[in-house]
């Protein structure tokens, strides 16, 4: 739809929508630009207070994709008329502790009247010019690092449907939970050759990798064994807790991806997994991977080269066992 839209031309705008990147970029001064972005979504736990943290996490993610800094937050609430007060209060509550976390200032925000609960953020965060971090500047060579593990939209839905394990809901909730501040503050401040990076949600790992590599005009190379997992992703799989976003996500995406070797297809169908404040998936050169890793892991991040970045050519995607 957005591309039926007029074009506004402003010369400021140094990210907008065209390339499907994470946030917006504009630039104030030489040295100073905003990065925006905002997303909400319905409550994918039982607890509120988690919830908002997840809420939060999801939307500062954004910012640290860019490879700027937040600095302040306008909440986003649609909640029912009759509803328990305490319940949005918990939500709010547990927003804010994830702000605080990340030195973001909550300075307001807007309310709705709906019977469908659902909370979010517009963020705002700054960036140097000459310092952002696109989804479009991978290049060919460079090998693709992965922090966290996916499953998140698999494990929601075993959630909702009242059959997730214990186990399964506690690492998806620590992943939803954690920032990714600092795997960004290692990737911009540890000297590495990093030409794009991307957080990895709502479209999966395919679909945010589809839009580098259209971005970039380069391929992708992914090694599906290498992809961590989070515990009962593929028990999920299995049992058929498949998200309708996922079911989308491969009809879209599947055409320009290319499956090469024995992969099992609850493997492959992680791949398209819908994601709640994913990891970042990293295009850094190839004489830099290794010490990215050992970097991010030494900081006690979970990060794994899972692939690398080839000159275009078919198929757009290659997963390889």
């Amino acid at each position: 739809m957005l591309g039926k839209l007029a074009r506004q031309h402003d010369p400021n705008v140094l990210i907008g929508f065209e390339t499907a990147d994470d946030a917006g970029v504009y630039q104030l001064t030489p040295e100073l630009a905003l990065v925006q972005t905002v997303d909400f979504f319905t409550p994918i736990v039982d607890d509120p207070y988690v919830f908002g943290q997840i809420a939060a996490t999801n939307s500062l993610s954004d910012v640290y994709a860019m490879g700027g800094r937040p600095i302040s937050a306008l909440a986003l609430v649609c909640f029912p008329e009759n509803g328990d007060p305490k319940v949005l209060e918990e939500m709010l509550a547990g927003g804010l502790s994830k702000m605080v976390e990340a030195n973001c200032t909550v300075i307001g925000g807007h309310s709705i009247r709906d019977d469908e609960i659902k909370l979010g953020y517009s963020v705002t965060g700054t960036i140097h010019p000459k310092k952002i971090l696109a989804n479009s500047g991978a290049q060919a060579g460079d090998r693709l690092i992965f922090t966290k593990a996916i499953g998140t939209g698999v494990i929601s839905t075993a959630i909702k449907r009242g059959t997730a394990d214990f186990a399964w809901i506690r690492g998806a909730v620590h992943s939803m939970t954690t920032l990714n501040k600092e795997a960004a503050e290692v990737v911009i401040s540890g000297g590495f050759a990093v030409h794009g990076m991307t957080d990895v949600t709502g479209f999966g790992l395919i679909g945010h990798a589809r839009e580098m590599a259209i971005g970039s005009g380069v391929s992708l190379r992914l090694h599906a064994s290498r992809v961590p997992l989070l515990p009962g992703a593929l028990e999920c799989v299995r049992g058929g807790f498949v998200p309708g976003g996922l079911k989308a996500n491969r009809q879209f995406a599947e055409g320009c991806v290319e499956a090469e070797g024995d992969i099992p297809q609850d493997v492959l169908t992680l791949l398209y997994d819908p994601q709640t404040a994913g990891g970042l998936l990293i295009s850094v050169s190839e004489g830099d991977a290794e010490g990215l890793v050992a970097d991010l892991c030494n900081s006690g991040i979970d990060a794994t080269e899972i692939g690398e970045v080839l000159p275009k050519q078919r198929p757009l995607i290659a997963v390889l066992a």
